[in-house]
């Protein structure tokens, strides 16, 4: 796994009005650029991990996802939607805790992360090109430029990469046109994860519940609503759309070629 920097100890995260966590501060602000930096937290890296198992048929060591990644724990809640996270040797594969997941990017074009990438697209190719009867075979080229016109128009856009969307656009890659029937991804992508743990708070302040965390509100609601009758115009209380995103510098490496 990453040698944990003494200076890498700890790492303010804020959740982010697009449901993903986004680094706010940081102990080593030397090395670390926190605008536009994501870090994957515990339901998504089990959802790469879910995903990469699905590789391993084809070659794929699932185990190196904790060379790949600086692992975090939670430490306590603050206010405005942020945590505060300490680092930790624990790993992502085997241990119980529910870990944040930062890539190790130091080196972009030939570090860890980088390694990663390349592998998982080199490894779903082989698993498309088993799968699918392609007229031609896919190639690694193809699949990478596809990925690239999308992180393209994200930056025309000024939206952030984020990592988790970085590493899924890959693991979850299927030409159009084309599908896969593959059990194993469907209920990872239903699968319902166990939700943080209770964690100690500042005084001034905690996690505040967005709209995507009150389903059970809700839908307690709608049920007295329609054992009492009093369904109005058959309309839902929800927003037709999420609020807008904040834009961020886009954050991504460079693809090799």
């Amino acid at each position: 796994m990453p040698n944990p920097s003494p200076q890498l100890e700890w790492a303010i995260v804020r959740l982010g009005s697009d449901v993903n966590w986004w680094v706010e501060e940081i102990s080593d602000d030397v090395h670390w650029d926190v605008d536009g930096l994501g870090i994957i937290d515990p339901r998504q890296i089990s959802h790469v991990i879910d995903l990469c198992e699905s590789l391993g048929e084809y070659g794929f060591d699932p185990e190196i996802i904790d060379l790949v990644f600086f692992k975090f724990k939670i430490e306590k809640a603050l206010k405005e939607n942020r945590v505060r996270l300490v680092q930790t040797r624990d790993s992502l594969i085997h241990s119980d805790e529910q870990l944040f997941a930062l890539p190790d990017i130091m080196d972009e074009e030939k570090g860890p992360y980088a390694d990663f990438l390349d592998q998982i697209t080199r490894f779903r190719v082989k698993l498309l090109n088993d799968l699918i009867d392609f007229e031609h075979n896919l190639t690694i080229d193809e699949l990478e430029e596809e990925i690239r016109e999308r992180q393209n128009n994200d930056f025309i856009e000024g939206r952030a990469v984020h990592f988790f969307n970085e590493v899924t656009a890959i693991l979850e890659y299927v030409p159009g046109g084309f599908e896969l029937d593959l059990v194993d991804e469907d209920e990872a992508e239903t699968e319902e994860y166990d939700d943080f743990p209770d964690l100690p708070e500042e005084e001034e302040g905690k996690i505040e519940e967005d709209e995507t965390m009150k389903w059970d509100e809700d839908e307690t609601r709608e049920s007295e609503d329609l054992e009492d009758g009093n369904v109005k115009d058959g309309k839902s209380n929800n927003s037709e759309g999420a609020p807008p995103k904040k834009n961020a510098a886009p954050r991504g490496r460079p693809r090799k070629k």
